[in-house]
């Protein structure tokens, strides 16, 4: 049922997790819930995504690597995969130094960018 849930948002704080999950189940308590993400994330069976933008732990319903664009203005993700082609280019400015991770990209996303050109 988590798993489930995580793939409904795509990405998702326990918080999130929680309130949907409480719509079925009231009496789910937050502690479950996170001892359930850590245990699945642990296990692979979901991925843990950039934390939201108060600093929330997120999961992610993709557990395969890949990275990460996140708005600035509304704090969404959306999946992309561009540490091939991003990190010898930015290795090469490191000097020496290797990528070993993936990577989040931040921005405005075209929804906010729309809303702010209505401004």
């Amino acid at each position: 049922m988590i798993r489930t849930t995580v793939a409904h948002f795509g990405h998702a704080t326990n918080a999130q997790i929680l309130a949907k999950l409480q719509e079925q189940y009231p009496d789910l308590s937050a502690t479950t819930v996170h001892r359930a993400t850590a245990r699945l994330a642990s296990r692979g069976e979901i991925g843990v995504a950039p934390n939201d933008p108060q600093g929330a732990m997120r999961y992610d319903s993709l557990a395969d690597p890949h990275d990460h664009f996140m708005c600035s203005s509304c704090g969404n993700l959306r999946n992309i995969d561009v540490v091939n082609e991003v990190a010898s280019v930015v290795e090469k400015k490191l000097d020496g130094c290797e990528i070993s991770g993936r990577i989040t990209i931040s921005g405005v996303c075209k929804t906010c960018h729309k809303k702010e050109g209505t401004k």
